[in-house]
């Protein structure tokens, strides 16, 4: 009710006309959006995870202006169950790409994780010490593992996409 009465004194404030735009703007604006010509498609893949890059131990990361931030995949997370322990390195360790850096418990197992890539470890998620249940709830965001310097950016392109990643994860079950 009060969100109703908000939009109408909102609404108020703007007139009922909106402004016509001239003939060759719209032509523009037409030519603007329809561009590509192609088809628009629906995904279920969130935006955050076309960026990330997967390893075949389900590790991704993400590369931000140099830095790596490393997690586990969804499909890792579900198997694993809920978390209640991360064992991270330190910060300034040095990691060679498939190296073992820690480990993550959960009620039902442990799991040791995997360096993406070649790198000096720049940061932990020291958010996990107290709330491990990060790793479930937000293993894209929130439950980031660590951060990383990348040495050797041509690793990247030994690291599966999304779509690869899903196409292994499906192969996994056959």
């Amino acid at each position: 009710m009060a969100m109703r009465a908000a939009l109408r004194c909102l609404s108020a404030n703007f007139s009922p006309r909106l402004p016509q735009l001239s003939p060759a703007a719209q032509f523009s604006a037409t030519r603007l959006l329809w561009r590509s010509g192609s088809p628009r498609t629906l995904s279920t893949t969130s935006a955050l995870s076309t960026a990330l890059k997967f390893t075949d131990k389900h590790e991704w990361v993400r590369v931000e202006g140099g830095i790596g931030i490393v997690g586990i995949s969804s499909f890792a997370q579900e198997a694993l169950g809920d978390v209640v322990y991360c064992g991270l390195p330190e910060v300034g360790q040095r990691l060679e790409q498939m190296e073992e850096f820690g480990a993550l418990e959960s009620v039902k197992a442990a799991s040791e994780l995997y360096s993406p890539l070649t790198g000096e470890v720049s940061e932990i998620n020291t958010e996990l010490a107290e709330n491990p249940g990060l790793v479930n709830k937000a293993c894209y965001a929130d439950g980031w593992l660590i951060k990383m310097t990348i040495e050797k950016p041509e690793e990247l392109d030994g690291l599966m996409d999304q779509t690869a990643y899903d196409k292994f994860i499906k192969s996994l079950d056959e």
